[in-house]
């Protein structure tokens, strides 16, 4: 058996459509939907991320503004910048790019960013709104996630998800969202003695801790369900996952790839996050 491939490159060009549509419509209304990026220092990874999701923007029918600063701009003067976006009414989303310099506190940036703008659904305000089931933003990985196991037609009810990782990006997230699904969900992650134990008993497995092969195909149950949401070069400096594709698909019944799975439904799902606070606001 070869497992169906979970396309993220597919999935989001429907999923983007639907944007498009929903972006006509409000700019239609004089209200096209903003997001301001903001970028600190030089990160050459960043600097990819941030041009992506301004080119996925400009794409859909979005109004984007990109703020690069130096690295030496000082926390206050950030801070001071987003308060002025919070109250910036062409501006319906806020994203600061993750990492910041290191005199700079995430946390305190993330909290100032208006939860009614907060995109990411990274603020304690957004996370609490997840853990409690009310509706709000939920980030953008985990989101992208639940969206390709959807996309599968598998109902989740009763079903045991387990997921790698507890991040609060998105491991912590992923098992919220899967519990909402009705799934019954467990954690693992590195204090984990003997992580086979449990993925072979997982329905749906999702692959979160940035380490190539954490996964392999005999920890895997027939049929699962497996999304990869590592990012990580082999000894060729190929990107892969956390997961050993090419033996897990001969396993698993459906399965994301790394690259084309999880990343495209990313940044996917940060401009539904922001069509959303645009039709809220």
């Amino acid at each position: 058996m070869t497992a169906q491939i979970i396309s993220g490159t597919e999935l989001s060009k429907q999923i983007r459509a639907e944007v498009a549509q929903r972006a006509a419509a409000l700019t239609a209304k004089g209200k096209q939907p903003g997001l301001a990026v903001i970028l600190v220092g030089d990160d050459p990874a960043s600097q990819v991320y941030v041009r992506n999701k301004v080119k996925a923007c400009a794409d859909n029918g979005l109004h984007s503004v990109l703020e690069k600063y130096d690295a030496t701009l000082s926390e206050a003067d950030l801070l001071k910048r987003i308060d002025a976006l919070n109250n910036d009414p062409a501006i319906h989303g806020i994203l600061v790019q993750m990492p910041l310099p290191k005199h700079i506190d995430p946390h305190k940036v993330i909290e100032a960013i208006s939860t009614k703008k907060d995109v990411d659904g990274y603020s304690v305000l957004s996370a609490g709104e997840l853990m409690t089931g009310l509706p709000g933003f939920r980030p953008c990985t985990p989101y992208g996630c639940m969206k390709m196991i959807e996309s599968t037609g598998v109902n989740l009810r009763g079903k045991h998800a387990v997921v790698i990782g507890r991040s609060n990006t998105v491991g912590k997230p992923m098992a919220l969202l899967l519990l909402q699904a009705n799934a019954t969900v467990t954690i693992c992650h590195s204090g984990t003695p003997d992580l086979g134990y449990h993925t072979r008993q997982a329905d749906i497995v999702v692959a979160a801790v940035g380490r190539r092969n954490t996964l392999t195909a005999d920890m895997i149950k027939p049929g699962a369900i497996v999304i990869d949401v590592g990012i990580n070069q082999d000894e060729n400096g190929k990107l892969c996952g956390d997961v050993d594709f090419a033996q897990a698909k001969e396993v698993a019944g459906y399965i994301s790839p790394v690259p084309g799975g999880v990343g495209p439904m990313t940044i996917t799902m940060l401009l539904v996050n922001t069509i959303e606070a645009a039709e809220r606001s």
